[in-house]
């Protein structure tokens, strides 16, 4: 699927609706990459300095299974409240080209966060389903992880079991508790590894089980991952996690008054 030649919406749409994630290479070019790392790297060294708790590593005991318990993940939601750069990057139409191809013509952003895995010591993530933080009606949500470096096995890059998506929801499988299916169909170890560069995104759906291992590199992992899902689907009633519902292309078919003053009080608390 990742050849010279562009694939068209159709192909990208039959991989993912089949394997349940597609990488897409050199979706921001190098100089858009530069622009963005800068931005990236500006952003972590603010939380730094900010003194509030930024390492997101996960706890549990598959977390300690991976030898994590000296690791470190720097994390934080809403890049585009940081910079305008990483807005414009969210309506970057190669970008919502591929996400419009999978999702149709209307997207929304739900969220945005910020992974800095450090050179040795870069937090794992056990194998996982990202639906139980923020199961939306119609079950559209995607990511699009932009890689702002590059990311190989060595350097705990994504690894997916393909066609997992079609397993629908899995009870107990937010990955921070031990779940029976996960650990003994879906072992890390026998995952597929997605090695991407600086400029390719890798989209998935929030059904596929996914995670990563240790970065154990010289090298730090930068990566901003981008939670959409269709215009005509919602979050359910009652998730509390951050949501910027702001349209990316097309429309937002439920958006209301009061739900919009909602979303802006959750912001600004």
């Amino acid at each position: 699927m990742n050849s010279a030649r562009l694939p068209s919406p159709s192909e990208i749409a039959d991989f993912f609706n089949e394997h349940g994630y597609y990488l897409a290479r050199g979706v921001f070019s190098p100089d858009e990459v530069a622009e963005l790392e800068r931005d990236f790297d500006r952003i972590v060294q603010q939380l730094m300095r900010s003194e509030e708790q930024i390492n997101a590593r996960w706890r549990g005991p598959e977390v300690e299974k991976l030898g994590a318990l000296d690791t470190i993940v720097y994390h934080t939601h809403q890049v585009q409240q940081y910079s305008a750069v990483w807005h414009r990057a969210l309506l970057h139409d190669r970008f919502l080209d591929i996400a419009e191809a999978i999702l149709g013509p209307d997207i929304v952003l739900h969220h945005t966060k910020l992974f800095h895995k450090p050179a040795e010591k870069g937090a794992p993530f056990p194998m996982h389903q990202d639906w139980p933080y923020f199961p939306t009606e119609k079950d559209t949500m995607m990511a699009g992880v932009i890689h702002v470096s590059d990311a190989t096995d060595e350097m705990g890059c994504f690894r997916v079991y393909p066609g997992s998506h079609k397993r629908g929801r899995i009870a107990g499988a937010w990955g921070q508790s031990v779940s029976e299916i996960l650990l003994n169909e879906y072992p890390i170890e026998r995952a597929t590894v997605v090695e991407a560069r600086a400029g390719d995104v890798l989209f998935f759906h929030y059904f596929t089980v996914h995670g990563s291992m240790p970065n154990r590199s010289n090298k730090v992992r930068k990566t901003v991952l981008v939670q959409m899902h269709a215009g005509d689907d919602r979050v359910e009633e009652g998730n509390m996690h951050p949501n910027e519902a702001l349209v990316l292309r097309g429309w937002n078919y439920h958006m209301t008054r009061d739900r919009a003053n909602r979303a802006e009080v959750m912001l600004n608390q």
